[in-house]
């Protein structure tokens, strides 16, 4: 049977994966400045096969709202411009002959409230996951006291600290939601 340490350090490290889940998840809500992950899914068509441009080009954004791609062999570029048209990204690239800018639109308001509405679903998922950890960790400790593998007190003990890093978590979850949803609302 568990002890009130044993039980205590699963539900701690049950509530860390949430966490990671949910930074996981954050990450990938765009923002209105330029990220070079923006254009990792696009495949680019040269020596015979799509390629991804990370291995054909460095992806940078030097400027809050734009993406520069530098190729490696400056006689792919038109094709590296012909395939972001083609993607179903909406951006207009600019090509000097040497290098590939990307202008990113700021995000219109309604946009915004839908990504900051998903936030929230998101963090209220990680919420429940987190309160879902803290009703097995009870259900265990109220299980080793039947079994009289612990005391009355210690059960009592255990559900405390329990609760305290139930709190801890879900601070954390409301912090990381917080700071997510700053970034979409700014420019």
């Amino acid at each position: 049977m568990p002890t009130s340490d044993e039980i205590l350090m699963d539900a701690e490290e049950r509530m860390d994966k949430a966490i990671d889940v949910l930074k996981k998840s954050l990450g990938g809500i765009r923002t209105g400045r330029a990220n070079p992950g923006l254009v990792d899914s696009v495949r680019v068509d040269v020596y015979g096969s799509p390629t991804p441009i990370k291995q054909i080009a460095s992806v940078g954004a030097p400027e809050p709202s734009q993406i520069v791609i530098r190729p490696y062999d400056t006689t792919i570029i038109k094709d590296i411009e012909k395939a972001i048209v083609a993607s179903d990204l909406g951006f207009n690239p600019q090509n000097d002959g040497r290098v590939i800018r990307i202008n990113i639109p700021p995000l219109s308001t309604d946009v915004r409230k839908k990504m900051v509405a998903r936030i929230k679903e998101l963090s209220e998922e990680a919420k429940v996951a987190i309160r879902n950890i803290r009703r097995d960790g009870n259900k265990a400790a109220e299980t080793a006291e039947k079994d009289k593998q612990m005391t009355e007190d210690d059960r009592d003990r255990t559900k405390e600290e329990i609760q305290k890093l139930t709190k801890k978590y879900e601070d954390h979850v409301v912090e990381l939601a917080k700071d997510r949803e700053k970034d979409v609302m700014e420019d």
